[in-house]
């Protein structure tokens, strides 16, 4: 008997179908030689502190730092979590084979081998690695299962990862909540939370010291159209006057006009965040929800795999995109004259080398109409992208006028677009870039009456984050860090991983270290506070991040071992203990949480690793 073990129970039920499995039992679907089980997310967490000293189960000072000689992992104690792994180690006591059929990626490999190892497991494994749960997906999975063994650097990176963060998580936020909570708070810590605060509260900060400052804009209209000034803005208004003096009495003469053709290629196909913020800024929807809603569609088995961070499709995807194009049946009016001719191929859209474990967000070429309402306007931002991606660019005439009056010169840039292509799918959305003014015809060395205006204006502070601005200032926090390696490690992943950005966010809302104010992020004194009281700088800068995510795709590689990984780690946290138990004490303003059933400290904190 081969027994499959999925992460979730409809995942399970799907792989059952397709294996010709159809005995419901409890716990699991047999049939066909197969037993085909299910997880519920993590069964297994890494022990928490007193499971390893009975004198770490108090928050003492004393007692930190907490670094156990070796990581354990122990079965979540939760009833119904209790009976299916009761049932799961059953049926891999009498299995021939186990193939692991959990999400293909880190974390995945990480739910499962937990799960495997607490059953102690000595049975042959192999792996199901499928983007989609498409019959043909899992057919094809089946039909090319691959070695366990080939995953264990994919494994031992996600141990590492984990590990780390319960290290510092559990370490920190005892460390900062006994320092600073005043005994009545968890000031909750971690390599991923902290960072994404930082550049919520630095951005407030940069907000509440602004200082405004009057500037003055010189334009001017010729032929209904205003031209801006080509110098730029004054600081002071005693030399905008001078110059609109000079100008008000002379004509307006045309000295160039250039227009150059160009294309505009489409949109990039969608990965997780760039999902996340397209879906906040037009519908609203925090990173939680897009996130929720997404799985959803992948569950239905209406688009492929959504924790991803690339958005790119490997070359072997493109002989299959015609009958994909054909099974998104509601958009065949846009389908149907790409099918006349060879599908388009371009690099912006296929590039092996820009993909690790999964593909791009695209539909399936599965379509029913068993949607949300909320499904379906993701799933259409999804379907529209796809379909674009192999439309022609858009041919576009960029302008550029230039004018002088009185030796002072102006200039005005428009687009007109010639060649809708890939707009055509979004010609009823109005976007931003399509607002340039649009440019009648002008003749150099013609003349005319001109109508100058001189406007005082004021600097404007930063914009306070939206959502979709925290997921990209996540995704690109790379850039802030000066060390180069670092740097280049960061600039596909940022802080934190698309798939666990959306919770980070919801982790500080549930802290209450920031609140919204409609669409608006705004820190609270705690969070403010807290960030303040980190001296160790390294601890609330993406640079931290950054040198992980370096060391786990060195361990993914194998040109990185995760031993050496643990004792940098170890030093580090300890010297973090050290810092923090020598500095001088303060008061931390405390805002409610808002965590049901969290009346004490220390069942939040050891229940589960703080990113």
């Amino acid at each position: 008997m081969k027994v499959c073990i999925a992460e979730k129970p409809s995942v399970a039920k799907d792989i059952a179908q397709v294996l010709g499995a159809t005995k419901r039992c409890d716990g699991y679907i047999e049939g066909n030689g197969y037993q085909v089980t299910w997880t519920f997310g993590h069964l297994c967490t890494l022990k928490e502190p007193h499971d390893y000293k009975e004198e770490w189960k108090p928050w003492r000072m004393s007692e930190l730092p907490m670094i156990p000689e070796r990581f354990g992992i122990k079965l979540i104690d939760e009833q119904g979590i209790i009976k299916q792994f009761k049932t799961i180690e059953r049926l891999f006591s009498e299995a021939d084979e186990i193939i692991n059929c959990g999400d293909a990626g880190q974390e995945g490999e990480v739910i499962q081998r937990w799960v495997l190892q607490q059953t102690k497991c000595k049975k042959p494994v192999k792996r199901l690695w499928i983007s989609s749960l498409t019959e043909e997906a899992i057919k094809d999975g089946f039909e090319h299962l691959r070695g366990s063994e080939d995953y264990d650097k994919l494994y031992a990176a996600g141990c590492a990862r984990a590990i780390g963060d319960w290290l510092l998580g559990m370490n920190a936020t005892r460390l900062y909540s006994l320092k600073y909570g005043n005994g009545k708070a968890v000031l909750s810590v971690g390599r991923v939370q902290t960072p994404t605060l930082a550049l919520v509260v630095n951005r407030q900060l940069e907000i509440d010291n602004f200082v405004p400052q009057p500037y003055w804009e010189l334009k001017t209209k010729y032929k209904d159209v205003v031209f801006q000034l080509k110098s730029g803005r004054f600081t002071n208004v005693e030399d905008a006057q001078k110059v609109l003096d000079t100008i008000k009495n002379s004509p307006f003469t045309i000295k160039s006009v250039e227009t150059k053709n160009g294309k505009e290629s489409s949109p990039r196909l969608f990965d997780l965040t760039s999902l996340q913020v397209e879906c906040n800024r037009k519908f609203g929807y925090s990173a939680d929800e897009t996130l929720k809603i997404i799985q959803s569609l992948y569950e239905k088995k209406l688009t492929t795999y959504p924790r991803v961070d690339t958005t790119y499709l490997p070359t072997d995807v493109y002989p299959k995109i015609p009958e994909i194009l054909k099974g998104i049946t509601p958009y065949q009016k846009w389908i149907e004259p790409l099918l006349t001719s060879k599908i388009r191929k371009s690099t912006q859209v296929f590039n092996d080398k820009k993909i690790t474990d999964h593909h791009a967000i695209i539909p399936t070429g599965k379509f029913h109409n068993n949607f949300t309402p909320q499904e379906k306007w993701v799933y259409d931002l999804i379907a529209r992208r796809f379909i674009a991606a192999f439309y022609p660019d858009c041919s576009v005439a960029n302008t550029v006028v230039e004018g002088i009056t009185a030796d002072v010169e102006f200039r005005v840039s428009g687009k007109q677009i010639l060649e809708p292509g890939w707009r055509l799918l979004f010609e009823n959305e109005k976007n931003q870039e399509d607002t340039e003014t649009v440019i009648p015809e002008f003749i150099v060395g013609e003349s005319g009456e001109h109508t100058p205006d001189l406007a005082e204006k004021q600097t404007q502070p930063p914009k306070y984050f939206t959502e979709a601005g925290l997921l990209r200032a996540m995704e690109t926090a790379g850039k802030m860090v000066d060390d180069e390696d670092i740097r280049d490690a960061m600039k596909e992943n940022g802080i934190g991983r698309p798939s666990t950005r959306a919770n980070i966010i919801e982790t500080l809302f549930k802290r209450r270290y920031i609140v919204r104010d409609k669409k608006r992020i705004i820190a609270t004194p705690t969070g403010i506070e807290l960030i303040s009281a980190i001296d160790n700088e390294l601890l609330k800068s993406a640079e931290l991040t950054g040198r992980w995510e370096r060391k786990m795709r060195e361990i993914e590689k194998g040109t990185y071992e995760m031993s050496t990984f643990m004792v940098e780690l170890r030093q580090m946290v300890a010297d973090v203990v050290a810092q923090v138990k020598s500095a001088q004490r303060r008061s931390i303003t405390i805002v409610e949480q808002d965590i049901k059933n969290e009346e004490k400290p220390k069942r939040k904190i050891t229940k589960k690793t703080n990113k």
